[in-house]
């Protein structure tokens, strides 16, 4: 509802600092131009540009300019500040860094304490302004809820916590269906809904009840259209989700979701698998293509057997294919069913290595090469696992609408290696849900490099 006007405050707000930054940068520079101390005039763009991009990149990620945050000014206002700290922090250590610490001291003290200034003044400016818009009765929009019930209270709840300029004056509920106080007032019954928001001034009305349950509904929405209120319907779906829906259609019909998937756009799918050939191709010319004879020989050395080991696992939609992977344990029949386990009697000395370091993963580079897995997403658990998985966890079979990946978001945050309780599993399966529903190109490049910083450094979940 509130959405776009919600972007257009947020984005004047980022404007308003960037501009402030680069205004107040200026004048400082303008009154140190001609100083003994000033030096290169490039090197004070250079450290100009460098804070611009800094903040750019530290208020996104800090999510300064959210629209939970804006809303409340405490939280804005220490939001902030934390932002303000480590962007100072940032421009110092490109100062030394640079070796640009010739600057002038006072110059640098000024520009940033005049920026902190003019971003105190901004903040108070935008919540003055905001508190006397919504003060102003012929600003205020007024609305009633039609009906009394579950989705109506949480419904009022929302308007309260969207601190908007709604002004909710009531409920109309008729008086036998009434069992409880409630925090605003009863207005009248249902049929005298269209007098009552007249009297009141109100432009907006929001049914809580079903037109199919209800046909005068049909009959008020005609009236209140009349009377030039708009008249808008929210339908209950408590009953069957419980979590917010997606909401798209097809011409006119509207086509409900269970959640947001966008790899579901081909745009994005294509960027996807983009994303997978680049990083995969000079995996395999860079890496494999020396990894795999040298690892070969000292597998073969230790112990017989093949080099690869080639596992059926379930791939996207619930289809098996063949994940390869560096053979790290000697062979035994019940590889296709019985995971790895810490201090597993089958893994090998060169395999303990190869696991301990993900190197055995490598080879599913060639999967990802030929489309069967991406760089990123859900790992491919055993024919088996799935089945039994998908039996003891809600909503487990989603994470197969996805190709499986090397390594994910559930890895990164160390739900990976053996599953010894249900609530391990959950906490995987929760997590890869949560990237199938959030997923963008940048969140893959995060859990790469992530992955990559996690096999340096060691994870104890890697055996």
């Amino acid at each position: 509802m509130y959405k776009q006007k919600k972007i257009y405050i947020q984005l004047l707000i980022f404007i308003l600092d960037i501009l402030l930054l680069n205004f107040i940068f200026s004048i400082t520079l303008f009154l140190f131009k001609h100083s003994a101390s000033f030096n290169s005039f490039s090197s004070h763009l250079n450290y100009l540009f460098f804070l611009n991009i800094s903040w750019i990149l530290l208020s996104n990620s800090l999510r300064l300019y959210n629209d939970s945050v804006i809303i409340r000014f405490e939280l804005f206002v220490k939001r902030t500040a934390q932002v303000y700290f480590v962007w100072i922090t940032a421009g110092l250590f490109f100062l030394v860094f640079t070796r640009e610490i010739q600057f002038s001291r006072l110059f640098i003290i000024l520009s940033l304490l005049n920026f902190s200034i003019g971003l105190s003044i901004n903040r108070f400016l935008y919540f003055g302004l905001r508190n006397f818009l919504l003060m102003q009765s012929n600003l205020s929009n007024k609305v009633i809820i039609l009906g009394y019930n579950e989705t109506a209270k949480k419904l009022a709840s929302y308007f309260e916590e969207e601190e908007e300029n709604t002004q909710l004056v009531g409920f109309v509920e008729d008086s036998e269906n009434m069992s409880e106080l409630s925090n605003y007032p009863i207005l009248s019954n249902v049929e005298d809904i269209i007098n009552v928001a007249t009297e009141f001034n109100v432009s907006e009305i929001y049914s809580t009840l079903s037109p199919e349950l209800n046909t005068s509904i049909y009959d008020l929405i005609n009236q209140a259209e009349k009377k030039c209120m708009r008249f808008k319907i929210v339908p209950n779906l408590s009953y069957f989700l419980r979590k917010p829906v997606i909401i798209d259609y097809i011409r006119d019909l509207p086509i409900l979701s269970l959640r947001n998937e966008p790899l579901e756009d081909i745009g994005n799918r294509v960027k996807k698998r983009f994303f997978d050939l680049i990083v995969s191709s000079l995996t395999i010319i860079l890496i494999l293509s020396w990894l795999i004879p040298l690892l070969g020989i000292l597998i073969l050395l230790e112990s017989r057997g093949p080099i690869f080991f080639a596992q059926l696992r379930t791939g996207k939609n619930d289809k098996p294919f063949k994940c390869f992977k560096f053979r790290s344990m000697k062979s035994f029949n019940d590889s296709e069913s019985k995971q790895a386990t810490r201090n597993d009697f089958r893994v090998t000395r060169i395999g303990k290595f190869i696991r301990k370091t993900s190197l055995d993963e490598f080879p599913q580079f060639i999967n990802v090469l030929t489309g069967k897995m991406s760089i990123v997403g859900p790992r491919p658990h055993m024919i088996q696992h799935t089945s039994d998985f998908s039996k003891v966890v809600d909503h487990y079979m989603v994470r197969q609408f996805l190709k499986p990946g090397i390594t994910g978001w559930a890895q990164i945050n160390s739900f990976r290696g053996e599953i010894t309780h249900q609530s391990q599993l959950e906490m995987r399966i929760a997590s890869d849900l949560w990237y199938l529903e959030h997923w963008t190109i940048w969140l893959d490049v995060r859990i790469l490099f992530l992955t990559v910083y996690q096999v340096f450094k060691g994870d104890k979940n890697a055996y």
